[in-house]
């Protein structure tokens, strides 16, 4: 016997996965030079040269048992203290390196803090568009999972809609920004009054309304956009990070829970995060990734060829006819699909092997989602197959 919500979720693969590894077979068939795959955020710039030295420092340096042995459940002292300190740094932010639990990656600790919030009856709202895997983290914690329509064509947010959707059961509101998959970051003057927003109706209802800000790509913004420390707009906000962008290290699995030391009960919730990871077997990041931070937590991306690639496509394709709202951060943009229907255009394209992700994974049909961590020289290549597609749309 089996859980047939699990088998579910591992028998339906994800769309972008799937686009990804057709890419790969076709680039077997037809040379990779003839596929243009914009499907994965897989980034495409170096890690900074620092990084791969540190590891080798640390290597060098530090005994191996300490290297390779297990650190305190919530991480490293002397790893939270680097991270705190750049923050405080930045953002005059007040951290401590006691409001930080180490994980590994972004999505355990999302997952971890759903469980720590999942009480009966209790939902988590997400403005679309929306990471996909929110909805089954969501879920799997117990909760459920409830979609705010999309603040179309501008893609901040809909503070109507979010009214509308608030209620006594709502735990918490999940933050993108800057947001996958629109490439929006979302503007001082929008958290303002969301967190108004937020502050009146937590007041109403008689407990806190957690502000979940999942910034895996907070470094990565263009043309001076700001991103704001959302602590400072909102105190009762969780702050899941990742490592995997800022650092091009997807596939290390390293990043960090924030919780605000000014956050209703910070102290339990930060606790129960804990726990929540204890629970899921989510304990003591890898040791050697934990050090290395200790040492680069400073180090920005260079993310010119990202914003070449940004200005390349978004104005190409916007002089072509495509309609999207400017991307000022990560590395995606959120096109409106010519002839309404972003499946039947997807499918269009991936004819001209020019790999595009629909929307309606992401909350918002309509819309289709290209990832320009890519070759400057394919999207130069990929134009002329853009055009021949709105054209005959």
């Amino acid at each position: 016997m089996l859980n047939e919500t699990a088998y579910a979720l591992g028998s339906n693969r994800s769309c972008i996965r799937d686009l990804f590894e057709y890419g790969r077979q076709r680039a077997a068939v037809v040379g990779p030079e003839n596929v243009y795959d914009y499907s994965l955020g897989n980034p495409s710039i170096p890690s900074p040269p620092e990084v791969n030295q540190t590891i080798l420092q640390v290597l060098q340096d530090t005994d191996s048992l300490a290297v390779h042995g297990y650190t305190s459940a919530s991480g490293d002292y002397d790893t939270r203290k680097a991270i705190s300190d750049d923050l405080n740094r930045r953002y005059q932010a007040q951290t401590r390196p006691e409001d930080f639990f180490l994980g590994c990656g972004a999505a355990p600790e999302l997952v971890s803090v759903f469980r720590a919030l999942a009480v009966p009856g209790g939902e988590v709202l997400a403005i679309a568009p929306y990471f996909p895997e929110y909805q089954p983290f969501v879920q799997e914690a117990g909760l459920t999972f409830r979609a705010v329509p999309p603040d179309v064509p501008d893609f901040q947010i809909s503070l109507e809609a979010v009214a509308q959707m608030l209620n006594p059961h709502t735990q918490a509101l999940i933050l993108n920004s800057p947001n996958n998959p629109s490439g929006v970051v979302y503007t001082r003057q929008t958290l303002q009054a969301l967190a108004d927003l937020l502050n009146r109706k937590a007041g109403e209802y008689g407990h806190p309304i957690y502000l979940i800000s999942d910034e895996p790509y907070r470094e990565l913004v263009y043309g001076g956009a700001e991103v704001p420390f959302v602590p400072h707009i909102y105190p009762d906000t969780v702050i899941c990070y990742s490592y995997s962008k800022s650092l091009s290290l997807p596939g290390e699995r390293i990043g960090y829970v924030y919780v605000c030391a000014d956050a209703a009960d910070s102290g339990r919730l930060l606790a129960a995060i804990a726990g929540a990871a204890r629970g899921c077997g989510h304990v003591c990041a890898p040791s050697l990734w934990q050090k290395v931070i200790a040492r680069c937590a400073h180090l920005r991306p260079d993310l010119q060829s990202y914003d070449r690639n940004r200005r390349a496509l978004y104005e190409g394709l916007t002089a072509m006819g495509y309609e999207m709202a400017k991307p000022d951060g990560a590395f995606y943009l959120f096109i409106k699909a010519p002839g309404g229907d972003a499946q039947a255009f997807s499918d269009r394209a991936k004819e001209k092997d020019l790999l595009l992700v629909p929307g309606d994974g992401f909350g918002c049909p309509g819309y289709f989602r290209i990832c320009y961590c890519v070759s400057y020289d394919m999207i130069q290549r990929s134009l002329p197959v853009f055009r021949d597609l709105i054209q005959g749309a």
